[in-house]
């Protein structure tokens, strides 16, 4: 998947339309015109045809022969799937990182930690900003993995994920237990121990995909209340 993504035209275009699915931009079923995006994005349309047929590898478009591209979006369970994936790599990469983390990154994992605290105890802070910092700490563990491929699967399952993010207190309550668990995560790694480090690793994602799911219970019960 990353390896499409190279500082090129295409690859610009790639990211730009993908991001706008992922982002809610490009709505589930909308028809993505080739023309239209090339005027968008200022580009003719070749390098958006052939963006259109990596995003449909990826499960995010479906082409269809002479009708057109449409957006097949992350359903709850493409989201719920990712996370027993990630469930299963998060602590291989925690494992690895452990091996081969510099000095230097384990100081930025600390100044992403106490910022993230700084925000999560700040009233004006957006959920936004806590999530930004979320996907920092992760995206230093998968470069200090020094595995290319790990970390290029785990960064994209991790820009999926952020998907089913929600701006409700339970979201926020979940984001700073989720700061609390990068913290022990981090004094793992910090203390070279790889198996811890792979526990807590696992525990942080199951952790997540439990209050997703919780969540989900949450609003069905709530329509069939209102049904």
């Amino acid at each position: 998947m990353e390896g499409y993504q190279e500082n090129s035209l295409r690859g610009n275009v790639f990211r730009s339309i993908r991001d706008g699915i992922l982002n809610g931009k490009y709505k589930e079923h909308e028809e993505l015109r080739e023309v239209a995006l090339g005027k968008e994005l200022g580009v003719s349309r070749t390098p958006v045809r052939e963006a259109l047929r990596q995003l449909e590898l990826e499960g995010l478009v479906t082409i269809i022969p002479n009708k057109g591209a449409y957006v097949t979006g992350i359903t709850e369970k493409d989201i719920d799937d990712i996370y027993e994936m990630r469930f299963m790599l998060e602590g291989l990469c925690a494992r690895w990182a452990t091996k081969h983390i510099t000095e230097e990154q384990l100081d930025e994992l600390d100044e992403i930690i106490f910022l993230s605290e700084f925000h999560a105890r700040r009233e004006n802070s957006s959920a936004e900003q806590i999530a930004e910092l979320d996907g920092r700490f992760h995206k230093v563990l998968y470069e200090a993995s020094q595995s290319r491929m790990l970390s290029h699967v785990l960064t994209d399952f991790h820009r999926y994920s952020r998907m089913s993010g929600k701006s409700s207190r339970a979201a926020d309550e979940r984001a700073r237990k989720s700061i609390r668990e990068h913290k022990l995560i981090l004094r793992a790694i910090r203390d070279r121990d790889a198996d811890l480090a792979e526990q807590l690793a696992n525990e942080h994602v199951l952790h997540v995909l439990q209050n997703l799911r919780r969540q989900g219970m949450e609003e069905d019960s709530q329509i069939n209340r209102r049904v």
